[in-house]
C-alpha cells in the first residue's frame, strides 16, 4: 500500500509527454476543420460570384448570342480562379413567360455545385457521401431596349 501511494504521488517525468499527447489529439482534428471550412468557403464564393458576374454579362450583353457567349467566358474564368468542378447553372426571368433573357426582365441565376470534403477518399463512396451542396443565386435587371440594338 506503501508504495503505492509514492507512485501516486510521484509527478516526475511524464507532465511533458502527456501535453505533447493530448496537444497532438486536439491539433489534428482542429486543423482539418480549418482547411475543411476553407474549402467550403472557397467554392461558396465561387458559386456566389459566378452567380453574380453571369446574371451581369447576360444583363448587359446586347442580344441573345453575345449574352451566352459572355456568360460562358464569365463562367470559365470564374470556374478556373476558384477551381470549381462540376457547375450547374440554371437561368430564369422575372415575371415568367416568353424567352430568356428579354428586354425588361429581371435575370435570375442560380449556380450549384458539390463540394467534396478535403482528403477523402473515393472508396466506398465516401468522397460523394461527405459532398456538401453548394447553390448560390443572383438577380439582374435588364434594359427596356434589350436585344433592339
Amino acid at each position: 500500500m506503501r508504495r503505492w501511494r509514492l507512485w501516486a504521488t510521484d509527478d516526475e517525468g511524464s507532465a511533458a509527454l502527456e501535453f505533447i499527447t493530448a496537444g497532438v489529439l486536439l491539433l489534428v482534428p482542429l486543423v482539418y476543420l480549418v482547411i475543411a471550412l476553407g474549402s467550403v468557403q472557397e467554392q461558396t464564393l465561387g458559386a456566389e460570384a459566378a452567380a453574380r458576374h453571369t446574371a451581369r454579362a447576360i444583363s448587359q450583353a446586347s442580344d441573345s448570342a453575345s449574352a451566352t457567349a459572355r456568360a460562358d467566358a464569365v463562367l470559365a474564368s470564374v470556374r478556373e480562379e476558384y477551381g470549381m468542378g462540376d457547375v450547374d447553372v440554371a437561368l430564369r426571368c422575372v415575371p415568367a413567360g416568353g424567352t430568356c433573357p428579354r428586354a425588361g426582365a429581371t435575370v435570375v441565376v442560380t449556380v450549384s455545385t458539390r463540394m467534396v470534403l478535403p482528403f477523402m477518399p473515393p472508396i466506398a463512396g465516401l468522397d460523394e457521401i461527405t459532398a456538401i451542396p453548394i447553390e448560390a443565386s443572383a438577380a439582374q435587371k435588364t434594359s427596356r431596349l434589350w436585344g433592339s440594338e
